[in-house]
């Protein structure tokens, strides 16, 4: 089983969504193999997009039920698969993708030597083709920087998407985490990322962050403008978390910035427009917070590039004169945002061509959504 065991598995999570590609130096098999053990990739390749209980996953891997229940619990407590708890209901385990899923879920696991690896495959991994048709994290504007006259959906709003929860944690970075242990972090708060719904309830479970209430969230929202972090939830408008980024830390962040025309790279609705000739006066307070060198200074006034503004807004909240405001594009090269997860799943996966792997196109958005929220609830 030895080595064959984990080829199987790369190409098992690359059937995911999310994907996990082939390289020639195998870097992402050295991967798998400081994360799982032999009988945890088997027992991993059993598992779907569907949740499902012990006695379900039991069957199909041949196991004796008790031998699979304590499996898979030990499993997710590690951070290798998903799981959740209906209330008065038996728990339920469902694959996950390796980013955004396994390798956040190892934050607090992480070491020098997983660092260099991930680093290593992160330009294999991040696939900008496939992010540019179905991303798997937006960009919305700090709320300071949105003027009470411009048009907002409620998914657009970072305060609003907050609102509609009701569980709520802190979570570290694993990206400021991860450069700090190797030495290139900066000095932003290593906390700041939200996780919600039953993703903090999985997260809380396996003791990553904190558990804080509403207002507590709402409050990390200001933190992060404080200290100019990127606002990034889930790619669809019912969102699990909120990642607050800061531009010299984030992968995500760092691989659009590379990107000659970062504007196209990100779902975003807004754009940045510049006051008449008097309004700037060269504080140049924008050009230091961009964090995709989008605005800077030309004779003590700044100047844009449309292309690489990705809508953070992070330049508008703190601009003294406010000689930069947000503004709705007319027209947005990003697709729309799906509704849920389960829409942004089938998006991502007929972007890879992959959703026949999955048994995706069996069925509609909806159907699936439905029976995953079914058995989310404990009814199916």
């Amino acid at each position: 089983m030895g080595k064959d065991i984990y080829r199987k598995l790369a190409r098992h999570l690359d059937r995911l969504p999310g994907g996990y590609p082939a390289t020639e130096s195998g870097v992402e098999l050295r991967i798998l193999r400081r994360l799982f053990s032999a009988g945890e990739a088997s027992l991993a390749m059993k598992l779907s997009l569907l949740p499902e209980e012990a006695e379900v996953i039991a069957r199909r891997a041949k196991l004796p039920v008790p031998e699979a229940r304590d499996r898979l619990e030990s499993m997710a407590r590690k951070g290798l698969i998903f799981s959740f708890e209906p209330q008065g209901r038996p728990p339920r385990y469902m694959a996950t993708q390796f980013v955004v899923g396994i390798w956040e879920f190892h934050v607090n696991d992480l070491d020098p030597d997983l660092i260099r690896d991930f680093n290593e495959y992160l330009p294999t991994l991040m696939d900008m083709k496939t992010w540019e048709k179905a991303p798997q994290l937006r960009t919305v504007p700090v709320n300071r920087s949105i003027d009470v006259t411009l048009e907002v959906f409620p998914y657009e709003s970072a305060v609003e998407m907050v609102k509609a929860h009701k569980t709520f944690l802190e979570a570290p970075c694993i990206c400021r985490r991860e450069h700090r242990m190797v030495g290139k972090g900066c000095e932003k708060p290593e906390g700041l990322c939200l996780v919600m719904g039953k993703s903090a309830e999985y997260y809380e479970r396996n003791a990553v962050g904190r558990r804080i209430t509403r207002e507590e969230a709402l409050e990390i929202l200001k933190q992060a403008d404080a200290c100019g972090l990127v606002l990034q939830p889930s790619f669809s408008k019912k969102i699990a978390h909120i990642c607050c980024c800061c531009g010299c830390c984030c992968q995500v962040l760092k691989s659009v910035r590379r990107h000659p025309e970062p504007s196209r790279m990100v779902a975003n609705a807004f754009h940045v427009s510049l006051a008449g000739d008097d309004a700037c006066i060269g504080c140049g307070v924008c050009e230091r917070r961009c964090p995709m060198q989008a605005v800077w200074l030309e004779n003590d006034r700044a100047v844009l590039e449309p292309k690489r503004y990705i809508g953070c807004g992070l330049c508008v909240s703190t601009c003294p004169s406010g000689a930069l405001s947000l503004a709705r594009k007319s027209v947005s090269p990003r697709p729309e945002v799906p509704d849920n997860a389960i829409k942004a799943t089938i998006l991502r996966a007929r972007a890879r061509g992959r959703a026949g792997q999955w048994g995706l196109l069996r069925f509609s958005a909806r159907s699936l959504w439905s029976r995953i929220q079914r058995r989310w609830d404990g009814k199916g």
